[in-house]
């Protein structure tokens, strides 16, 4: 669970995009922790441009992408697991509106159900059967104690609400978007290209890195969809002290 400061922090970052910090443009670094499982213990993450892409990347101490959920057989209390990159990116910036909350790119891996619905990764003709791949999406991060002290959760939509989405959504209620763009997890790199005409072509922005599972709620309500583990945090504090500049 969050520390008390990573609390603190997540906090400030929903109300005023970013917490202090010395901004550093290169290596942004973790030490290996054996604690940790090996698939998700962070030992370097960046975000850096590539012609037209901004690439968002994870090192790992081994088996990038190898470790996934159990299957339980329903949505109710299935698991998600994730490699998460928080930004200082507004949520705007991919079509949701403005000031949601934590923006954040992640990849995920859940057996249990699709939230990609446009896309089908397994190329077997069916668009719903696929979750347990690792796909992509935006989410919005909010603190909510329902899930637990200190937890955050992907932000609910309430029913009666009729928020700004982008044309990805996949029409789950929570700000979280499919954009399909396709990942890469091999050996000790975890990594997906995102086009940066899809985020506005940001000057710079800030950010950090995470491993964390989540669950989905046992009533299928809000919250619908908490973080109920962080593995690893690079920065150790979730104080986005690295900056993804254009350069």
């Amino acid at each position: 669970m969050f520390t008390s400061r990573l609390l603190a922090c997540s906090v400030l970052l929903v109300s005023v995009g970013a917490c202090a910090h010395t901004p550093s443009p290169t290596k942004f670094e973790s030490a290996a922790n054996k604690a940790i499982p090996g698939e998700f213990d962070l030992i370097q993450t960046r975000v850096y441009r590539d012609g037209p892409y901004a690439v968002f990347e994870h090192s790992v101490r081994y088996g990038a992408g190898a470790l996934k959920p159990n299957a339980i057989g329903q949505l109710a209390g299935s698991e998600v697991f994730s490699y998460v990159w928080p930004t200082s990116l507004n949520s705007s910036a991919v079509g949701f509106a403005a000031a949601q909350g934590i923006l954040a790119f992640v990849l995920t891996a859940h057996p249990d159900f699709d939230d990609t619905p446009k896309f089908d990764e397994n190329a077997d003709g069916k668009f719903d059967n696929d979750g347990d791949l690792w796909h992509s999406h935006w989410v919005v991060l909010t603190p909510d104690e329902q899930c637990g002290p200190g937890a955050l959760k992907v932000k609910d939509i309430p029913a009666d609400a009729h928020p700004n989405l982008p044309a990805t959504w996949p029409g789950l209620p929570l700000f979280i978007d499919s954009p399909g763009y396709e990942p890469e997890l091999k050996g000790e790199q975890v990594r997906a290209r995102v086009p940066l005409k899809d985020i506005g072509f940001p000057e710079a922005f800030q950010y950090d890195g995470v491993t964390a599972a989540l669950r989905v709620n046992a009533n299928v309500h809000s919250p619908l969809l908490c973080v109920t583990n962080v593995w690893d945090v690079t920065s150790g504090d979730l104080s986005l002290p690295a900056t993804y500049a254009p350069q």
